[in-house]
């Protein structure tokens, strides 16, 4: 097993990942590693060859990409006072996959991950990240619950 120095985990704004952040966060502190954040911009479907009037995809991709650096900037102010041993990533692409790169690009020893814990038809119909990335993993994968309580 890698160590422990580095620990990656994944935001998406949502009350899941800020439970799994603050379980990263804890371990973080715990074992003085590097914490990396990294939000995935899922691409958005490609409409081009149809006629869809005043959109430039260029000009949303960007405005997506500004809007997500914003909600992480402030998602890092306020979440990691006094924690200072971070980076932040924001990349485009399909979550798994980017979630799994930059685990391997930054060599990290652990990625944490938020669920929902969905099952049956939701699981199915909305598939699971934290699922894909557990099973296509070559380190070992802390995926955090969100209670129902």
């Amino acid at each position: 097993m890698k160590s422990l120095d580095k620990i990656l985990v994944a935001i998406d704004f949502s009350d899941s990942s800020d439970k799994a952040f603050n379980t990263a966060l804890f371990m973080a502190r715990k074992f003085s590693a590097r914490l990396i954040l990294v939000h995935v911009i899922n691409e958005p479907v490609d409409l081009r060859g149809f006629y869809v009037p005043h959109i430039s995809f260029d000009k949303l991709e960007e405005e997506i990409k500004a809007g997500a650096e914003k909600m992480m900037d402030h998602f890092c102010r306020t979440h990691l006072k006094g924690f200072d041993n971070y980076e932040s990533l924001i990349v485009p692409g399909i979550p798994y996959q980017e979630i799994l790169a930059v685990a391997e690009d930054r060599q990290v020893g652990m990625i944490v991950l938020g669920t929902h814990g969905r099952a049956g038809l939701d699981h199915v119909l909305f598939g699971s990240t934290a699922e894909k990335v557990v099973r296509k993993a070559s380190l070992p994968v802390l995926t955090v619950r969100l209670s129902e309580d």
